[in-house]
C-alpha cells in the first residue's frame, strides 16, 4: 500500500506556532541537513547548527532554532511527497529521521497492559497460538493489582513476595513493577528512519507488531528539550523465545522510526504536553484489514524524568545526546487471520502513529532486506560536512 505525506496532518495542530526541527537530504551537496519549518516553507540551518545533536545541545534550542533565518530550500508539501521510497525522484529533497549523532534507547514496559503482554510472550515461548490461554490466567491472577501499582513501593514488593510464592514471577514483571526500569538500547546513532520511509520486519519473524510511543529527546546534560514520535517495531516471537533475543527482535534494518520532526520545548510546548498525550495508531494492510488503538501517557507507570534519570547519570554518559522512546501500552490482540493467534504484520501494511501536538508518523512495513539499506553512518556525515566548509 502506498504512504502519502501531506502537511496538515504530518505538522502539528498548531503548526504555525511550533518550533520544529528535522533533517533532510539534500542531493545537491551529497547529505544531510537540519531544517526547520516555517509558514509551511522548509529552511536549512545547518550553517548554524551542523547535525540535530548540535541544536539540542543549544542552552535554548527553541529560541535560537526560532532566531535563525536559514536558507529555503522548498515547500514542505513537495519534499514530503518526495519521501517514500516508491518514486522519489533522487535530484529532489526528502524528509529524514529528525536525529543523527544521539544515541537510540528505549524504555521497556513502561505501561500495565504492556508488561502482561510481555509476560505472555514469555510464558507462550513465542507461540502466538497459546497466547490467548496464557492472557486470561495472567490477568486473572495479577492485572487488576499490577495496573494500580507504582513501580518500587512496598507494595509493589509485597505483590512480588505473593507472586514468587504461587510460581508466577517474571522478568518483566521485575521491570515493570520493580525499582529499575528497564531501558536498551534500540538502534545505532545515525540508523533511525523517518516519516514515509519504510520500516523493517525481521524476515524470521511471524509474530511482530508496532509500537507507537512518544519519544523525548535529551541533551548530554540530561536536559530534556523536546519531544517526537517513535515505533518501537518489535518480534513478539523472537522475544518471547527468549529475552536474551532482545537485540535481535529490535535492532534491524528500518527497525526504528523516529519523527516525522522534534517539537522543541518553548512556552507552548512543555514536557506536560507530552505526559499528557494520547497516542493513537492505525494499521491498514493491502488485504482490507484495519487496525486502531490509542495509548494514554497518563497511564504509564514511570514518570518520563524518572526514566531519563535511569538512562543518563554519574553511571553512564551520553557526550551526544540521546532520544529515549517512553514505551507503549499498544500490545494488539485482535485476530488478523487465525483465530487465537492476534496480530500480526503484513509485509504492505501502512502504520500511522499521531498527536495533535507532534503532527503523524507514517511508515510502510517491509521485510527488512527489502528495506533501504543503511549506508550513510557518523564517519560519513563528518567527512560529508567537512566538505561543505561546516566542521
Amino acid at each position: 500500500m502506498p504512504v502519502s505525506l501531506v502537511v496538515e496532518t504530518s505538522l502539528p495542530s498548531d503548526r504555525a506556532t511550533a518550533v520544529l526541527a528535522g533533517r533532510v537530504w539534500r542531493p545537491d551537496v551529497s547529505g544531510p541537513s537540519v531544517v526547520t519549518v516555517r509558514d509551511d516553507r522548509v529552511l536549512d540551518v545547518t550553517a548554524a547548527f551542523a547535525t540535530s545533536r548540535d541544536l539540542c545541545e543549544a542552552v535554548d534550542p527553541a529560541g535560537e532554532l526560532a532566531a535563525t533565518p536559514g536558507e529555503d530550500i522548498g515547500a514542505l508539501a513537495d519534499i514530503l511527497a518526495n519521501t517514500p521510497p516508491d518514486g522519489r525522484d533522487a535530484s529532489r529533497p526528502w524528509l529524514l529521521s529528525p536525529i543523527d549523532l544521539q544515541a537510540v534507547k528505549a524504555a521497556g514496559v513502561t505501561f500495565p497492559i504492556s508488561t502482561l503482554e510481555r509476560v505472555v510472550e514469555e510464558q507462550a515461548k513465542g507461540a502466538p497460538e497459546k497466547a490467548a490461554s496464557f492472557r486470561a490466567e495472567i490477568a486473572a491472577t495479577i492485572g487488576a493489582d499490577l495496573a494500580a501499582l507504582k513501580p518500587g513501593s512496598e507494595e509493589a514488593a509485597a505483590l512480588k513476595r505473593v507472586l514468587v510464592a504461587k510460581g508466577l514471577w517474571s522478568q518483566y514483571l521485575e521491570v515493570g513493577i520493580g525499582p529499575d526500569a528497564e531501558v536498551f538500547t534500540k538502534t545505532q546513532a545515525m540508523a533511525s528512519v523517518g516519516s514515509g520511509s519504510d520500516v523493517g520486519i525481521h524476515p524470521i519473524s511471524n509474530w511482530n507488531n508496532p509500537e507507537p510511543e512518544m519519544v523525548v529527546v535529551v541533551s548530554s546534560a540530561g536536559r530534556i528539550v523536546g519531544a517526537t514520535l517513535g515505533n518501537d517495531v518489535n518480534l513478539r516471537d523472537v522475544e518471547g523465545r527468549s529475552a536474551l533475543l532482545l537485540s535481535k527482535a529490535k535492532d534491524n534494518t528500518a527497525s526504528a522510526s523516529v519523527g516525522p520532526f522534534i517539537r522543541l520545548f518553548d512556552a507552548g510546548f512543555t514536557l506536560d504536553d507530552v505526559r499528557k498525550a494520547a497516542v493513537t495508531l492505525e494499521v491498514v494492510g493491502d488485504d482490507g484489514f484495519t487496525l486502531g488503538g490509542v495509548s494514554h501517557m497518563e497511564q504509564i507507570a514511570r514518570d518520563p524524568e524518572d526514566l531519563v534519570g535511569q538512562t543518563i547519570g554519574r553511571n553512564h554518559q551520553y557526550p551526544d545526546g540521546f532520544v529515549l522512546y517512553l514505551g507503549t501500552m499498544f500490545a494488539p490482540i485482535e485476530d488478523r487471520d487465525t483465530p487465537g493467534e492476534g496480530f500480526t504484520h503484513k509485509v504492505g501494511d501502512v502504520v500511522t502513529i499521531a498527536t495533535p501536538t507532534l503532527g503523524a508518523l507514517v511508515n510502510r512495513v517491509v521485510r527488512c532486506p527489502d528495506a533501504e539499506r543503511w549506508t550513510f553512518g557518523a564517519g560519513h556525515l563528518m567527512r560529508n560536512l567537512a566538505a561543505r566548509g561546516l566542521l
